[in-house]
């Protein structure tokens, strides 16, 4: 506790680190505190109460396309109330809030209830899973307090910072801290590409959507997760930062249903020792591309695959999670310049590089079977970039993505986001395709799909 006052007092009083240590000689020195900053930040942070109807599944085998007519009197699913607890973030005196996708992105009811013991009803203005974020708007607030966001580029190392939320549920509570770490990438958080403020202070269940604020009162970052192995704060948590939640909030503004990111159109790797190595590079550092789509804006701009990507709108980028994370904070319509090592000479270039939306080529071709055959109700559309950034599937990807499965197709085991590669010996390419197939018909069908990464196959008899 003397380094850390030791440490405020020197930040204080601009004293130099030579100068001899003494006992503070005002009563504004001894009374230093965080309170002028709790008291100006607190009352934007709310608590987050949500509630949602789930349907029990009374036995293991009630899903099972197989066993389910075996099972079907056997207990009857009975719907029941599942609710939860978080925090959020006033951002505008209208009612604006962020809080966390896992709070409330599959909530039926939200109620938020303010420091001042005020309570609203909420809807959900934009969400976004991959992201982890999500904005709501108040019923009927207004001259709410609200947080200033803070530019989170500025953030560094050892910078002193609070947590505000609400973890467990016991109220409204503030830990205070450093930023111990900064682009964190590659937790198992929202879609697994996240990219992350760390700071020791502590956060527990109950905390997510709260406020991480700096100094001086400014939103720094959304509190989204710890790393534990009991559940509780070991001092290691994670913030979105404040970057990506100010795009969230414009988009939110002008009416987005679905938060859209640039798309860029490629695959890459960090550049560790050994690669570093075989690519004549000093230092591992930057993202080497292995993969870029034939509409990509980077290879419009003279990319190549080899090429290594050092920087993003001057700011440095070492994983393909960090370069998401850059692209989206800069958002649509915009340009962004880019350094990179051109892999035919090993020279530093620049470029830049247009952030568009994933282009919808080749068009969707949306299709529901009709009649009463197999495939009678199965829904597929054609993938293509946008569909893939839709529904968070690695590009690359062809073929035909399920929609809705259809009745059979529910209970053979198909599932929505399946991809369709093969039925019945023929190639699954298009939705005409698929449309070809059920013509044709039979009563043996084999059908090849993609989920998950992983190629699965159905057979069976009608």
């Amino acid at each position: 506790m003397t380094r850390f006052v030791t440490c405020l007092c020197l930040a204080l009083t601009a004293a130099p680190l030579w100068a001899e240590t003494r006992a503070p000689g005002s009563r504004a020195e001894i009374q230093l505190s965080f309170a002028p900053v709790v008291r100006e930040a607190a009352p934007a942070v709310v608590n987050v109460f949500t509630s949602r109807t789930v349907a029990d599944v009374p036995t293991p085998f009630a899903a099972d396309p197989f066993f389910s007519d075996l099972f079907r009197n056997f207990g009857r699913a009975q719907p029941r109330v599942e609710n939860a607890l978080g925090s959020g973030v006033i951002v505008s005196p209208d009612g604006m809030v962020v809080s966390n996708y896992h709070v409330v992105g599959r909530a039926d009811q939200i109620r938020v209830v303010l420091a001042d013991r005020r309570e609203f009803d909420a809807q959900v203005l934009l969400a976004d899973e991959e992201a982890d974020l999500a904005v709501l708007q108040l019923t009927g607030a207004r001259d709410l307090p609200s947080l200033p966001l803070r530019d989170s580029d500025e953030i560094q190392v050892g910078d002193l910072v609070l947590a505000i939320g609400n973890p467990f549920g016991i109220g409204q509570t503030v830990s205070s801290g450093i930023v111990s770490g900064l682009a964190r990438s590659g937790l198992s958080i929202g879609g697994g590409r996240g990219y992350f403020i760390q700071t020791d202070a502590a956060i527990n269940p109950g905390n997510s959507g709260g406020a991480l604020v700096d100094m001086a009162g400014r939103l720094v970052g959304i509190n989204t997760a710890i790393l534990s192995r009991s559940g509780g704060s070991n001092g290691i948590g994670f913030a979105i930062p404040a970057n990506l939640v100010s795009r969230f909030i414009e988009q939110a503004q002008t009416g987005a249903r679905r938060f859209q990111r640039p798309w860029a159109g490629l695959s890459g790797q960090p550049v560790d020792a050994g690669l570093a190595e075989a690519l004549g590079m000093d230092t591992p550092r930057g993202v080497v591309l292995s993969e870029l789509h034939p509409e990509s804006p980077f290879r419009a701009a003279g990319l190549g695959v080899g090429d290594v990507v050092l920087t993003l709108g001057g700011d440095p980028v070492n994983t393909p999670q960090e370069m998401l994370f850059r692209l989206s904070a800069e958002g649509v319509g915009r340009q962004i310049e880019v350094s990179y090592l051109h892999q035919g000479d090993g020279r530093p270039r620049t470029a830049r590089v247009d952030l568009i939306a994933p282009p919808e080529t080749p068009p969707r071709d949306p299709l529901t079977v009709r009649g009463q055959g197999v495939l009678a109700g199965l829904s597929v559309v054609n993938l293509n970039p946008a569909v893939l950034q839709e529904n968070g599937l690695p590009s690359g990807l062809a073929g035909v993505l399920v929609t809705d499965p259809g009745s059979v197709g529910g209970r053979v085991g198909l599932a929505p986001g399946d991809i369709l590669l093969q039925i019945n010996d023929r190639p699954v390419a298009t939705t005409a395709d698929v449309a070809r197939a059920a013509r044709e018909g039979g009563r043996s069908w084999y059908v090849e799909y993609l989920r998950g990464g992983r190629r699965s196959v159905l057979r069976f008899r009608v």
